[in-house]
């Protein structure tokens, strides 16, 4: 039952504020004025507390991660699938988030529910926690009465994305610590050790030094001299290409030169067309139609090029024709999938076609990770070897022909 702050007046004219329990504004008035309060502000307490987290700087709808949204979904569908009133579940799910905006978040959707608002209504105040997939999957729910199994669909579609994403950012995780630590080996070498030998090549004028010598004294140099100006426009051309990719000719062009990059283009095409498989089959295992499903997906593959694909397919559904021809005409999906979708849409089983090509490539995914991690690890390694070995004998060979000199 939703919580109501109060401010008023008792019998006596004495001013006076607290709480008070009521299913609505209306029955809270009505509760106070049996106990003798005049009341002359009255505000839910959930949507005050909702508002406040919204005004920290600490706290925004971002901080709901895809893990604590999946738990909640998952918790929400039990009770509800154990016959509990939906605002009575909500209520119970809002009090065991630990998530502080999220629990916040639930509780205002069960003051809004009780209030007479549909649930997915009421969570398309929070566009950034519930995303439209969540949104149209939920109304499908309720209008077919299926809510429960819904839910637990959400569940399921928000922890493989936990799962895939967690994949993708482990594996990357070694090659990036590689890169910052041969960077920094790099930068003691080319900042503190070289210039500090150098001034002892410089006193000795008969020693002639070799183009590889002279190349990375010249190189320590522009770090040691210029570094100032070299991160500046660093910075100059990060903040110049992030504008570029985020025009809308920009992102298309970035997306279509993305895809043509060996390995890397191919792992986030395997990526996108699982996104694309899973999401659309979760959509219309919930009940939504096909147009709005197409609508809705091309949002999810994060890639332009392959979302104009699944534009232009979206067009042809509408027109009453299939979606598997201009998916192959785009050249953006392997055969496979045009394969799987052909047959899904001739047999009425595109759902679970849909399933397991997504089964299908989650794997490709996985598998695809751990081949280029197995082949990123030694050729890093050998990498940071020749370079390091490359410095360290273009130093080495001067000081060998000082000493030779000297003797």
């Amino acid at each position: 039952m939703p919580l109501f702050e109060y401010r008023g007046l008792n019998r006596d004219g004495r001013s006076v504020r607290g709480t008070v329990d009521a299913d609505n504004v209306r029955s809270a008035k009505v509760k106070l004025k049996k106990d003798g309060v005049f009341v002359t502000d009255i505000k839910d307490k959930g949507k005050a507390d909702v508002k406040k987290a919204k005004g920290k700087k600490s706290t925004s709808q971002r901080s709901v991660n895809v893990t604590d949204l999946s738990m909640m979904t998952r918790q929400l569908a039990t009770l509800i699938k154990a016959n509990v009133p939906l605002v009575d579940s909500l209520g119970a799910v809002s009090e065991q988030i630990e998530n502080v905006f999220l629990s916040e978040v639930v509780a205002d959707l069960k003051n809004m529910v009780n209030e007479g608002s549909s649930l997915h209504k009421a969570m398309g105040k929070y566009p950034r926690v519930f995303d439209k997939m969540y949104i149209s999957m939920c109304e499908a729910g309720e209008m077919s009465g299926t809510l429960d199994v819904i839910l637990i669909r959400l569940a399921e579609f928000k922890e493989a994305q936990t799962e895939l994403s967690s994949k993708v950012k482990s594996a990357m995780l070694y090659p990036v610590m590689m890169m910052v630590f041969t960077a920094g080996i790099l930068g003691f070498l080319f900042v503190v050790v070289i210039p500090n030998i150098v001034t002892v090549f410089e006193s000795t004028p008969e020693l002639k030094l070799e183009w590889y010598t002279l190349a990375v004294i010249n190189f320590s140099g522009l770090l040691v001299n210029y570094w100032h100006v070299l991160l500046a426009s660093g910075f100059g051309a990060w903040f110049l290409f992030r504008n570029w990719k985020n025009t809308p000719k920009g992102r298309a062009q970035w997306d279509r030169i993305y895809l043509q990059i060996p390995v890397v283009g191919k792992l986030g095409r395997l990526v996108a067309v699982s996104r694309f498989t899973r999401t659309l089959s979760t959509l219309l295992n919930g009940g939504v139609p096909m147009l709005s499903a197409m609508g809705i997906v091309r949002n999810v593959v994060d890639n332009e090029v392959i979302a104009a694909a699944i534009d232009i397919g979206r067009e042809n559904i509408s027109e009453g024709e299939s979606i598997a021809g201009p998916l192959k005409k785009s050249g953006q999906f392997p055969p496979l999938v045009i394969h799987m979708i052909n047959i899904g849409e001739k047999t009425g089983e595109l759902e679970n076609m849909l399933l397991q090509v997504s089964d299908a490539y989650d794997f490709q995914v996985k598998t695809a990770i751990s081949g280029l991690t197995a082949m990123l690890e030694p050729l890093m390694i050998i990498v940071m070897g020749c370079v390091i070995g490359v410095i360290v004998f273009s130093i080495m060979m001067p000081i060998f022909k000082l000493s030779s000199l000297g003797g």
